[in-house]
């Protein structure tokens, strides 16, 4: 099936976000990247905002998906090391949608409706699995605290692999699902200490 008008700008947008960052994100440069004209951007949204919230929905709706997919073979059999594992493997298969997500500046989240929902509905496959994590007889400030810090650590992985200095600072990674794991596992072994 031949991609729309509506993906192909999506898609050049996301590759421009994802290899240089959104800041310098133009409609002129996404029509070029999309090899449309430079009108053809404003067919369907009508400014940066709408672009970046299409963005966000997108990418929320994919990272909820695959926090709540069913267990690979392949994948940790824990689930906190899984749950840290699928979030850091979202953001560097979706480097575009992850770096437009959680940015306020981009995503005004509190703007749209649908796109809430959909960023909800991520943050709740997160405390749900936190809930199996430690127990149904935990209070809510208990799981607050155990999903604020997985989602932390997930995301400072994640953001540090993408942007940052990681591999710089500690070398070369020969194994990056051994590093994810390690640091899910160490993570475990402090929330349940």
């Amino acid at each position: 099936m031949a991609e729309s008008l509506k993906e192909k700008v999506i898609r050049a947008a996301v590759d421009y976000i994802a290899e240089s960052g959104p800041d310098g994100l133009s409609f002129r440069q996404i029509a070029a990247n999309a090899g449309v004209s430079h009108q053809a951007p404003y067919h369907h949204f009508g400014d940066r905002d709408a672009i970046f919230t299409e963005i966000a929905f997108i990418g929320f709706r994919t990272l909820s998906a695959d926090l709540a997919a069913p267990v690979r073979r392949d994948e940790d059999p824990d689930p906190s090391i899984r749950l840290l594992e699928r979030y850091v493997n979202f953001a560097l298969a979706n480097t575009g949608y992850f770096r437009v997500m959680f940015r306020s500046d981009l995503c005004k989240i509190g703007e749209s409706p649908d796109l809430q929902k959909t960023a909800d509905s991520a943050f709740d496959t997160l405390v749900g699995t936190v809930q199996t994590i430690v127990g149904v007889s935990a209070s809510v400030d208990d799981i607050r605290v155990v999903a604020t810090t997985m989602w932390s650590v997930a995301h400072g992985l994640a953001t540090l692999l993408i942007d940052g200095p990681l591999e710089s600072k500690i070398g070369t990674l020969s194994d990056r699902k051994k590093l994810i794991r390690a640091v899910g596992s160490q993570v475990l072994n402090g929330l349940t200490a």
